[in-house]
């Protein structure tokens, strides 16, 4: 047999936490075609990994790339640490539906409010999930899209995102723009119960959305958990009610602690999880292995003041007296908890006047600006319009490791697919856009404060969240399977981005395929796009 492409010599890590082997992989048509002793075959191209890993390409099973991969289709930090599928539509923000807002609304109203990667001039011609998809796949990308539905997008699509409960025709309309989005391939619907408008959602009308959806096959509920000070066990019980009265698979995303009085209590919040999972409740988690969160400053805001959309917003802003006890809740801090202003760093700014504070705390910024940290968050998020991304350090090692080990977790970065001369070069993102999944491979399965095998913690990168998302071709190497396929060093995998130089590609991973189409090449970006918006239950 001739293949497009042969890789022999290599040890495979096949992504079912199956001991590793050494065994060549022919690749045709976009799959694999064979595996075992093939050195005798012919190929278009013979790849020798000799002292390498053979891998499924890496699902990224928490992302914000929805826009980002418009902008920006090569991905090239994501491709360069071999992930193959961004799953996106996280924390209640998808770019779809749009509904009765329509694209500029919902533009408006959602994405230029929130901290995640977009831009005020990308040009939204779409409504629905299969809109968006065309129109990614019409100009293109290197890695899959696995979308998921975000609520506060039905929120936003059906008029529903105030600080009330929603009303009954609106909760119809939610529903019947949720049952689109599902039917047109959605893998799941997330929510964003901390942030606005997902967090005026009660549990009751998140059950009721979830209940009108759980009768598809493979849908999950995924959340962004109602944080706040003390919440670390509320927020679990809440996410597990919801599973269980909705009868709907759970996805709790990124878990942490982040409230320093609880450190160390993961093992409490495992016994959460370990018992809902005894109870018959299908629940799975994913983390990241970093001890700073990357968030926005409206996250510091009271939900009240953000009810009604990005005007009403910022007209609050304008008003002395409101705008007074806003500053007061703020310097208060959400819950009571004040922040640690000296830890939360301004990572991004759109206004040309506040990109020289990048990389600067909130205190060295109201120091500069001769002002308390309280009015200069309020100032920062009435000069850049509502989104002012941030990263917070608020973790600690003992803690990801804990949460890094348990059997219920699978891996997440939270960041997005941008490239290092891209058009979202400026600004510090968070070193995770670039490092998260050779960070886990270098600094903690090599180097072993983790308890991992490199077999189990392939199998959190691949064949787990795969299993999660119902793909039947995707997430092992195995015969027939998509040729997703990530390369790797074991002895050099490691990233090199930091919070100070984030844009920063890893090193040790030179060859990662996206359906046999080969997307770095020798460590070099091929410009290639073979990449899809993939959809629940047909891959």
């Amino acid at each position: 047999m001739q293949f497009d492409t042969l890789i022999i010599n290599g040890k495979i890590v096949d992504g079912t936490g199956k001991s590793a082997f050494k065994a060549d992989v022919g690749i045709l048509n976009q799959k694999i075609a064979a595996i075992g002793s093939l050195k005798s075959s012919e190929a278009k191209k013979v790849i020798n990994a000799e002292n390498l890993i053979v891998s499924p390409g890496f699902i990224d099973m928490h992302t914000h790339s929805d826009i980002s991969l418009i902008n920006d289709p090569y991905g090239e930090s994501k491709a360069h640490q071999g992930v193959t599928t961004e799953v996106t539509g996280n924390c209640s923000y998808s770019p779809f539906p749009c509904g009765k807002m329509g694209p500029k609304g919902l533009h408006k109203e959602l994405w230029e409010k929130c901290a995640v990667a977009d831009d005020p001039n990308t040009n939204w011609t779409w409504n629905t999930l299969d809109e968006w998809a065309n129109t990614i796949e019409n100009n293109g990308v290197s890695i899959n899209i696995a979308p998921q539905l975000g609520y506060a997008a039905l929120q936003v699509a059906s008029g529903a995102n105030e600080d009330r409960r929603a009303t009954y025709s609106e909760l119809k309309e939610m529903k019947y723009l949720a049952t689109e989005a599902i039917e047109q391939g959605a893998f799941s619907i997330s929510t964003g119960l901390s942030v606005p408008p997902s967090a005026y959602a009660s549990t009751e009308e998140v059950v009721e959305i979830c209940k009108a959806l759980s009768h598809y096959e493979g849908v999950f509920y995924a959340t962004h958990a109602r944080e706040g000070a003390g919440r670390h066990l509320s927020k679990i019980i809440e996410a597990v009610d919801i599973g269980k009265k909705a009868n709907i698979s759970v996805q709790f995303s990124h878990l942490a602690i982040t409230d320093w009085r609880h450190y160390g209590e993961g093992p409490k919040m495992h016994q959460l999880f370990d018992k809902a999972v005894q109870e018959g409740l299908d629940i799975t988690y994913d983390m990241y292995p970093y001890t700073a969160a990357g968030a926005g400053l409206d996250q510091m805001i009271p939900l009240w003041a953000q009810s009604g959309g990005l005007d009403e917003y910022m007209a609050r802003l304008k008003d002395v007296d409101v705008r007074e006890k806003i500053r007061k809740e703020v310097s208060k801090g959400i819950g009571g908890l004040a922040p640690l202003w000296q830890k939360v760093i301004m990572s991004s700014a759109k206004k040309d006047k506040n990109k020289g504070l990048i990389g600067m705390s909130i205190e060295d910024i109201s120091k500069k600006r001769k002002t308390d940290p309280a009015e200069t968050v309020l100032q920062l998020v009435e000069e850049e319009k509502g989104a002012v991304p941030v990263t917070v350090h608020n973790r600690v090692e003992s803690d990801i490791r804990c949460f890094m080990d348990h059997p219920l977790a699978m891996f997440g970065s939270d960041g997005n697919a941008v490239s290092p001369e891209g058009f979202y070069r400026s600004g510090q993102p968070h070193p995770r856009f670039y490092g998260t999944y050779p960070r886990v491979l270098g600094r903690y399965v090599r180097e072993k404060p983790s308890v991992l095998s490199l077999e189990d913690a392939i199998y959190k990168m691949t064949g787990f969240p795969a299993k999660r998302l119902g793909m039947k071709n995707r997430g092992q190497i195995k015969k027939d399977y998509i040729a997703d396929l990530t390369i790797f060093d074991p002895k050099v995998v490691i990233d090199n981005a930091t919070f100070e130089d984030p844009h920063q590609l890893p090193s040790g991973i030179p060859f990662v395929f996206v359906a046999g189409v080969i997307i770095i090449d020798n460590g070099k970006h091929s410009r290639k796009k073979p990449g899809k918006v993939l959809r629940r239950g047909t891959e």
